[in-house]
């Protein structure tokens, strides 16, 4: 998880490649044939910013700062692209660009999803979470 941590987390969710590799690319950019080139191969997807939260807390239960880390650039990105939302993927280094879609489905209900989760950690087990109470 370290690892996974270390070489694929960013601010807005976890690259497909990691840097170094040979065939990492840092930008999902240009025509068609060069996006389709980058698209797993390195370019952030936000959507596993989710699954990522969960394996840390399932390796680390008591880590719930460090599971939250990986969602905290979410934050000011809600104020970028499609407002209140959240981009499909984004560059795989800074300033992590949002690209493709503006509001994708799967990269805001995980995001959420993760967030709920790290906010009934974060309450004893009588009590269930509101939406705002996910919320940073």
């Amino acid at each position: 998880m370290r690892v996974v941590r270390d070489k694929l987390v960013t601010p807005v969710g976890l690259r497909s490649l990691a840097p170094g590799d040979p065939d990492f690319k840092p930008k999902y950019f240009g025509d068609l044939r060069a996006r389709d080139a980058a698209y797993h191969q390195g370019t952030v997807w936000a959507w596993l910013a989710g699954p990522f939260v969960d394996a840390w807390l399932k390796v680390y239960p008591d880590d719930v700062n460090g599971a939250r880390a990986a969602l905290e650039g979410f934050v000011p990105h809600l104020d970028d692209g499609c407002i209140g939302s959240i981009s499909e993927v984004f560059d795989a280094e800074p300033p992590f660009t949002p690209r493709g879609c503006v509001a994708q489905a799967w990269s805001v209900a995980e995001v959420l999803r993760a967030w709920v989760t790290l906010a009934r950690r974060a309450r004893p087990a009588t009590s269930e979470p509101t939406l705002a109470s996910a919320l940073p």
